[in-house]
């Protein structure tokens, strides 16, 4: 045995482990060699697959069995026992899955299974040719669900975005840190697109979309005509309308772009003002902190991102920032910008190297407005993430879709959220008609704490609290009208898988 696999933890499965051992529903973290692998009994069956989650390496091991599903305690991936093939974000990518063999009351792992070739598509129905406006989570989520389901027509990507899809979640965190490598911001890197036959344009601006011809106009001139369309152009950030907002040293923190330019600034900064006290803005405070800049942060509420999660949360929060140097000046808003400054309405004066704009986003509605699709506070989509023009579906931040769970329309700024919506309506240009019903889910990192979030409530008339806030160890749910619409963690990630699977057979998912 090698050093590597002797430091694994659980037994070798090639060494065999009794029957008795797993219980129906239940796993064996385990190796096979160097390898770790997670033994699960379902039912008479035993499936095993790689134990590490693919999209942060999160240990399934610790996560929900769901029937022949394993979910990442983590982020919510969700992947399949019998085939490791990835069935839901933020995963992109399946994980090995392994041959079980049952002798003498032990069962044995000593052989991978090879994984499942793309199957084929018969052409009638199909969509002669698919256009995606969007380069961000959902517009990558279909090119690549479309690849993996077979479709073999020409699939093209216009993002008007300078660089490829990347992890847009890691920019205010991790990136933005500097603790993570440049080379793992990319989802995918550019022979991917060749080998998958995927013309992705970067740079790429369409200007208008013609529903009844199905062809889109860019702004080069160039007409592209398609079968079917994904609309997912996303969310742009808000700008600050003061004085000085236009100055080089506020920036805003949306793309890739925007963060190396950020990160540029650095050098030579030492004092940092954030505008805005939610989620960019704190994330985005947390890794300046981390390079050992000053971070002042200016919200007008008087908790941060009380209006979303809570009180008790955003007291947690507020009292984690502090506790690592941050200074809040809640209850503000900012009347003037200078090279060195920054005036707040109550007449305070802060010095500024630097100033970030945090203070949220707009979907990106112009293009779906001018084509005459129905609009309501988003792109009205049917179940089926389908717009009211044919051959038109939209997903991610633009989407206001029918949730089954909340019984109402809602549109959902969320990463994950917006690549299972790409995912459901790739699948649907194909003709599965397959209703989008995902629970929302999203999360958040400050420092070493993470706190999820599954469910939707705009707003709430009760919190029921388990566990302590202050020690970050709770689970916080919302209820209006006595009706659970979401549940917050810190600390307890499989509280959160529950909450989303209760969700999930509450809707009847």
């Amino acid at each position: 045995m090698s050093d590597a696999a002797s430091s694994l933890p659980g037994p070798d499965f090639r060494e065999g482990v009794a029957l008795q051992a797993l219980a129906d529903g239940k796993s064996l973290l385990g190796h096979v060699g160097d390898e770790a692998v997670l033994l699960v009994r379902h039912g008479e069956e035993l499936l095993a697959i790689g134990a590490n989650c693919s999209h942060y390496g999160g240990p399934l091991a610790d996560g929900l069995i769901v029937g022949d599903t394993v979910r990442c305690p983590w982020h919510h991936a969700c992947f399949s026992l019998r085939t490791g093939a990835a069935l839901r974000a933020p995963a992109l990518n399946s994980v090995s899955c392994w041959q079980v063999e049952q002798r003498d009351g032990h069962a044995f792992i000593h052989h991978q299974v090879p994984p499942a070739a793309a199957p084929a598509l018969a052409d009638v129905g199909l969509p002669a040719s698919i256009v995606i406006v969007g380069g961000g989570a959902a517009g990558y989520s279909a090119a690549q669900t479309l690849r993996e389901e077979g479709y073999a027509g020409p699939v093209t990507v216009l993002s008007a975005d300078s660089a490829p899809p990347c992890d847009r979640p890691n920019l205010s965190k991790d990136y933005l840190a500097g603790t993570a490598e440049a080379d793992w911001i990319p989802l995918r890197g550019p022979e991917w697109y060749t080998e998958n036959r995927i013309d992705l344009r970067l740079g790429a601006r369409v200007t208008a979309i013609e529903t009844s011809a199905r062809a889109v106009l860019l702004a080069d001139g160039s007409r592209l005509p398609y079968g079917a369309l994904l609309l997912a152009t996303g969310a742009d950030p808000v700008r600050l309308d003061v004085p000085g907002a236009a100055s080089e040293h506020v920036r805003v923190l949306r793309t890739l772009a925007d963060c190396d330019t950020l990160i540029g600034r650095l050098d030579g900064a030492r004092r940092c003002v954030v505008i805005g006290a939610s989620f960019i803005g704190l994330e985005a405070a947390a890794a300046l902190r981390t390079r050992g800049l000053e971070v002042h942060v200016i919200g007008r509420e008087q908790r941060p991102m009380e209006r979303v999660m809570g009180a008790e949360i955003g007291a947690m929060v507020q009292a984690l920032h502090e506790q690592h140097g941050v200074v809040f000046h809640l209850g503000a808003t900012v009347n003037k910008i200078t090279p060195d400054s920054v005036t707040l309405s109550t007449g305070e004066k802060l010095g500024a190297d630097l100033v970030v704009v945090g203070i949220g986003v707009r979907p990106a509605l112009t293009l779906a407005t001018d084509a005459g699709l129905a609009i309501d506070r988003g792109v009205v989509v049917d179940e089926f993430l389908q717009t009211s023009a044919a051959g038109v579906y939209a997903a991610g931040d633009i989407a206001r879709w029918p949730d089954r769970h909340t019984g109402q329309a809602i549109r959902v700024e969320h990463w994950v959220v917006a690549q299972r919506q790409g995912k459901v309506a790739a699948l649907n240009m194909l003709g599965r008609r397959q209703r989008f019903d995902a629970v929302p889910f999203f999360w958040t990192q400050h420092y070493d704490v993470a706190i999820s979030y599954v469910g939707h409530a705009e707003r709430w008339d009760r919190v029921e609290i388990h566990g302590d806030p202050a020690k970050q160890d709770c689970a916080v749910t919302l209820w209006q009208n006595d009706r659970k619409l979401a549940v917050v963690t810190i600390g307890r990630d499989l509280d959160s898988l529950e909450a989303e699977n209760a969700f999930e057979r509450a809707a009847g998912a």
